[in-house]
Formats: C-alpha cells, sequence, structure tokens
C-alpha cells in the first residue's frame, strides 16, 4: 500500500507546481546568470578591446539595451501566445545570445550579441513572476514567487564561481583574449535545459480563460485545488475578466492609478539604489579598493553567498511577517549600510573592511527589495491587465537598471562625484523608498489574486 507522504509527493497539484517551480527558477537563472557573468568578464573586455570608461558602461549595460524592448513585448506576447510559449522564446533567445556572446570579433558584435540576451532577460523577467503568481495557491504565493529571486541570486552565485575558476585557468593576457569568451558561452547550458523543460511545464489557467480554453483551465485548476474550490476560483476569475477592458489606456485610469505607481516605484528604487553597481562591478570596485584581482574574484563570490542564504530568508518569511514588513526592515538596514559605504570612501578607509558595509547592503537587499517588488508586481494588477502592467513594471527596472550601470564607471571615477557621492545618492534612494514603503504599500500576504484587486476598488 502506497503511504500517505508518497501519495501527497505524487499528487497532481504538486507535481504540478513542481514543473512551475523549476521553470520559474531556471528562467531565474538566466537572469541571474547574465547580470553576473558581466562582473567577471567586464576587465578583460576591456583589456581585450581597448575600451575606454563609457564604452566599459556601454558593455555592462548592452544587455539592458535588449531587457526594455524585451519587457514592453513580453507582456503582449505571453498574453497572445501564453506564458509558456513565450517563455520557450525567451529560452532560444538565450542560447543564441550565449553562443554569439563568446564568438565576438569586434565590440559592435559584441554588443549586438548581449541585446539578443536582453531580449530574454527583458521577456522572461516580466512572465516568470507573472507566470507562477497565476499557478500558485493564495496561501503559498509569495513564498513561491520568491522562488524567482531564488532563481536568480543561484545564478549569481554559481556565475561568480565560474567566473572565478575560469579566471584562475590562465594569466591576464589568456583572459583578455579567451577567458571572457567562456564565461559568456556558458550560458548555452542552462539555456537549452529550460528549452526541454518547457513543455512538460503547466500553461496559466487564468490565461487559459482568458483566451475561451475553459475544460482545459477547469483542469488544472482541480488538480491544484480540488473541484469545489477551482469552481469558486474560476467564477472569480471570470467576474474579473467580465469586467475589465484589459487595454493600456486602463493602465493609466484612476482604478488602476495606485497600483500602477506601486510597481513603478517599486521597481525603480530597487535599481537606483545601486543593487546592479555592486552586482555588475564589484570586482572593479573591489580592484580599485585596494584589493588584488584574485582577492577581488574572491570578495565577489563572498558577496554572492550572502545574496542566497538572505535571499532563503525572504523565502521563509514573506508568507509569514508579510511583504510590508520585510521591505520597511530591509530598506531602513540598506540606507544605514549605504551611508557607511559613502562614508568609508569618504575617510579613505578600503580593503576587506569596505566588505563589510556593503554585504549587510546585499543581505537588506536580498531579503527585501530583491523578491518582494517583482512579488508584489505581480499580484496587485487585475487578471485581464497582469502581462501589459507587467511589461510596465519590468520595463521601469531595466531601465533604470540601465541607468545605474551606464553610469556608474563614469560617476565613480569623476573627481567631482566620486564614490562618496554616488554611494550616498544611493543611500537617498534608499530613503525616499522607505518613505513611501510605509505610506503607500498595502500588506498582500493570504489573499487570492481576486480579493486584492477588489481591494483597489474600495480605497
Amino acid at each position: 500500500m502506497q503511504s500517505a507522504a508518497s501519495a501527497t509527493s505524487h499528487s497532481p497539484s504538486v507535481d504540478l507546481l513542481r514543473r512551475t517551480v523549476i521553470v520559474t527558477m531556471l528562467g531565474g537563472f538566466l537572469f541571474g546568470y547574465d547580470t553576473a557573468v558581466i562582473n567577471g568578464a567586464i576587465q578583460y573586455l576591456r583589456l581585450g578591446f581597448g575600451l575606454d570608461a563609457t564604452q566599459e558602461g556601454l558593455a555592462g549595460a548592452g544587455a539592458i539595451l535588449g531587457c526594455i524592448p524585451g519587457a514592453l513585448l513580453a507582456g503582449w506576447l505571453s498574453d497572445w501566445i501564453g506564458r509558456r510559449r513565450a517563455l520557450m522564446i525567451c529560452a532560444l533567445l538565450f542560447a543564441v545570445s550565449g553562443l554569439l556572446s563568446a564568438l565576438p570579433r569586434t565590440f559592435p558584435e559584441f554588443l549586438a550579441a548581449r541585446i539578443i540576451g536582453g531580449l530574454a532577460i527583458g521577456g522572461s523577467s516580466m512572465i516568470c513572476p507573472v507566470y507562477i503568481a497565476e499557478l500558485a495557491p493564495a496561501q503559498k504565493r509569495g513564498q513561491l514567487g520568491t522562488m524567482f529571486q531564488l532563481g536568480i541570486v543561484v545564478g549569481i552565485f554559481l556565475t561568480l564561481l565560474v567566473n572565478a575558476s575560469i579566471q584562475r585557468l590562465g594569466d591576464e593576457a589568456w583572459n583578455a583574449a579567451r577567458g571572457w569568451r567562456w564565461m559568456l558561452g556558458a550560458e548555452v547550458l542552462p539555456a537549452a535545459a529550460l528549452f526541454l523543460l518547457l513543455p512538460t511545464a503547466p500553461e496559466s489557467p487564468r490565461w487559459l480563460l482568458s483566451t475561451g480554453r475553459d475544460s482545459e483551465a477547469h483542469a488544472m485548476l482541480v488538480a491544484l485545488l480540488g473541484e469545489a474550490a477551482a469552481s469558486d476560483e474560476i467564477a472569480g476569475i471570470r467576474d474579473t475578466l467580465d469586467r475589465d477592458e484589459g487595454s493600456f489606456r486602463e493602465l493609466f485610469g484612476i482604478a488602476v492609478r495606485r497600483p500602477m505607481a506601486i510597481a513603478i516605484v517599486l521597481m525603480a528604487v530597487s535599481q537606483l539604489s545601486g543593487i546592479n553597481a555592486i552586482m555588475y562591478y564589484s570586482t572593479r570596485i573591489f580592484a580599485s579598493a585596494g584589493h588584488g584581482v584574485a582577492d577581488a574574484f574572491s570578495a565577489s563570490v563572498v558577496i554572492g553567498i550572502v545574496n542566497l542564504v538572505f535571499t532563503l530568508v525572504a523565502l521563509a518569511f514573506v508568507d509569514r511577517a508579510g511583504r510590508r514588513p520585510l521591505l520597511l526592515i530591509g530598506l531602513a538596514t540598506q540606507l544605514i549600510a549605504l551611508s557607511v559605504v559613502a562614508l568609508m570612501f569618504g575617510n579613505g578607509v578600503s580593503g576587506w573592511w569596505l566588505l563589510v558595509p556593503i554585504l549587510i547592503f546585499i543581505a537588506s537587499f536580498a531579503m527585501a527589495l530583491g523578491p518582494i517588488p517583482w512579488i508584489l508586481c505581480s499580484e496587485i494588477f487585475p487578471n485581464r491587465l497582469r502581462g501589459k502592467a507587467m511589461s510596465l513594471a519590468t520595463m521601469t527596472i531595466w531601465a533604470t537598471c540601465y541607468l545605474v550601470a551606464q553610469t556608474f564607471p563614469m560617476l565613480n571615477d569623476s573627481p567631482r562625484f566620486g564614490p562618496v557621492m554616488t554611494f550616498g545618492c544611493y543611500a537617498a534612494v534608499s530613503f525616499l523608498g522607505l518613505l513611501f514603503v510605509a505610506t503607500l504599500v498595502p500588506e498582500t500576504k493570504g489573499k487570492t489574486l481576486e480579493q486584492i484587486e477588489a481591494t483597489w476598488r474600495t480605497v
């Protein structure tokens, strides 16, 4: 006789959610890989192609040039062909970008390959949070939504290890000629894994209902929730689908104004507080602060470990403590940490001491501003508007990410601005984000997507 535990582990709902989580984490992993791989490769790209500070910023931010249109197109594409098929296109683009990034003969060829990858990053970063939010039960949605961010930080961590390992295979000349190509080209492997897994993954039942495929949606929800709960869920989804127009114009209407403001501000603050100045340029920051190249790589790996550990903290508490308390604690802590970084630069403190406040910033970001904006943005919009609204929110994060990635080398090297003012500005953005969350961001834990939508009609 099969045990109850064994039966549960192989139940349809567990199996469907497991596949959804694996797909979402792989999408996040590729996002994280692409974020971190340029960190290790960029100093050798600079040597190999003879880049100046402006070109170095463009190399670091090149993928983001594709992320912005990728995010905008993904909302329309995923509403047209479904979340799963749209992710398959993203997986193909990731693989093509990884291959072409390893083969360029000139800097413009390299940028073209990175822009192709950016289309995939922008698309998957919009689709994955929506995909898992539309399949997850309300009581587990925060925890399961955090799996996307967990995939990102695992990707960052493993990529930092890969970068450090490849960097040690040869001297500086070898790395400038070949090492960075291996770093970038390895992305083909996880991209292929995502593409092969997607045909076995479920489609969003909310998307199926929105396209008239009621029987498929009903079967999916029965497998996930049971017959009685599935009927109630379908009734609630149909009610919102019937009421909403689902047009881009409605995104700026009175009924959606507050959730749209929350999405845009949180996404912007998550980037303008400087996280990708660290993730893209930590090797450069530590090298300029007195570390050797090998020590700078090691410090970057420590950052990846802290990022991973504190994302697990978010995973444990986001459905217990809630989204809002974690955001308030995280923003307050990163405000203090970034202020200390600015003060340490101002007082000439360098070496491993500088790593401490940077690690505190990474920890506070990883448990709050890293995962929670993605979760909230996938929760707070009406069903028919979710894809389009998430496109705008994701476009915001990539536009502000591009701004930080492009400007950091120039601002950090500027005699008039320098690291003191640069990190001081990141601290100021954290302070403004803290005020915004304290006054305008509600709690959404434990509510269905339709219940969250109903709250906006009462405020």
